[in-house]
This record gives C-alpha cells, structure tokens and sequence, in this order.
C-alpha cells in the first residue's frame, strides 16, 4: 500500500509541526557538548565524506566525545522533504538547491590542482596543456559515463585528456596514483591529505563550492546551531591557512 499524494502532503505538514514544536522546546534548553549525547544524519558524497570527516572526528573527540554522525548519499530531490521531515540534519552539496524553507551556507570552496607521485616521470617538467593532456588520468564519479567539472573546462580548449580508470572513491584514487604514473585531478584540500606531488592547472576550472544546508525550522536547536558554527569555523580555518600558504 501506497499513500495517496493528499496523505503524504498532510504527513509533511504534520511532520513540519511536531518539528516545529519539538524546536521551540529545544530552544529553551541549555547544549553542553561535552556532555551532550546525540546522532546527527547527514546526506554527503564521497568528495564531502573524505573532506569533511577527517576534519569533524578530532574535533568531536576534544569538544564532544559523545556525539555521532551517520553519513549517506540523498538525491537532490529528496533533501528539502527529508531535511522538513527531521531524517537529516544537515546535507553538504554544491549550491544548486534553491528552496525557501531551507538555509545554507558555503562551507568549502577550493581550486582543483593535478595530482601525482613524488617520483612521476613528468614531475620536473612544467605542466603545460599538451603536457596534461599527454597523461593518463583517473577520474571519480559514481556513474558510469558523462563529463566531469574538469573535462567540462577542457572542452573550451577544444580539448579532451586520456581517463584510463574510472572508480567511485577519490581514497582509491589516490591510492593508485601514489604507485603509478597516472594523475588525478581533484581539489586541493582533498589532495593535501595524501603525500603526492600537487601541480597548478594549466587551464582554468572553475572553484568547487560546497555549501552546508539545513531547514529552517533547526534553527533555534542548540544542539543543531553548535555542530553547525563548529563546522563552519573549522572549515572557514582551514581556508584561511590555504590562503597564507
């Protein structure tokens, strides 16, 4: 049995109000992280998982030890009603979700550099376009064909570089790039976590831009406004270190 399309507008709003509720009791309730216990879900991709994560954990063991997070994939259309209905928290995508109900943020924007080992063959030479384009790459994604944000730039060159491996993880990637010679091109705070080579693009791409969404409604949630503060500062740091770096 399926609920018929007035059922589940009517579960949304009743959903929208028990939340609603439930907020206007949190909001007179004190959060202390320390000693707070609580779950938080989060729709993700892998790129914002590998970004992320690595950054929130230490965090969390220093100012919140008993707090956790579970992490999943959500399709775009489905955000705004699972953000409405309170079974996630918070999503991380890139700013294409335009809804009134929800707020958001840019929490990570960085330039895409290429990636490869120390030791690649190509490493002393200036990485000009026919160098780049002279490589084998590994590209990421998880789906099975189509055009990356990189190749996408490539086209304005009238130019197409050599994917010789596609897989869906960039920690795969970067694996095989740190024992081969090809390249991968990814953005910089993602490569800064892995020993490899990082090189400057010679074309221009345009930054990724990842923004932080979460209803409204979460707004006055103590709990909520601290984790997310907290990763909005941990991330504003860290783009301030690249930039004197």
């Amino acid at each position: 049995m399926l609920p018929t399309p007035v059922a589940d507008s009517i579960a949304q709003n009743i959903s929208a109000a028990l939340n609603l509720l439930n907020a206007s009791v949190l909001e007179r309730e004190e959060f202390d992280p320390r000693s707070a216990e609580r779950t938080y879900s989060f729709s993700m991709t892998d790129l914002a998982e590998a970004v992320i994560l690595p950054r929130l954990f230490p965090y969390f063991e220093t100012h919140a030890p008993g707090l956790s997070l579970q992490s999943y994939y959500t399709k775009r259309h489905e955000l705004v009603r699972q953000l409405s209905r309170g079974e996630l928290d918070f999503a991380v995508d890139v700013p294409l979700i335009e809804d009134a109900q929800v707020a958001h943020q840019s929490l990570i924007k960085e330039n895409y550099v290429c990636a490869m080992r120390p030791d690649h063959p190509l490493a002393g030479q200036n990485l000009t376009l026919d160098a780049y384009l002279a490589m084998s790459h590994i590209h990421v994604s998880s789906r099975r064909r189509g055009l990356g944000q990189v190749d996408m730039a490539l086209l304005k060159h009238q130019a197409e570089r050599k994917i010789q491996l596609r897989v869906q993880h960039y920690r795969v990637a970067a694996e095989v790039v740190s024992g081969t010679d090809l390249v991968l091109t990814v953005p910089r705070f993602l490569a800064d976590q892995y020993a490899l080579l990082l090189r400057p693009l010679p074309f221009e791409v345009p930054a990724l831009d990842m923004h932080l969404y979460w209803h409204r409604q979460s707004d006055s949630d103590p709990s909520h406004r601290w984790l997310r503060d907290s990763l909005i500062g941990l991330f504003r740091t860290h783009q301030l270190m690249t930039d004197l770096t």
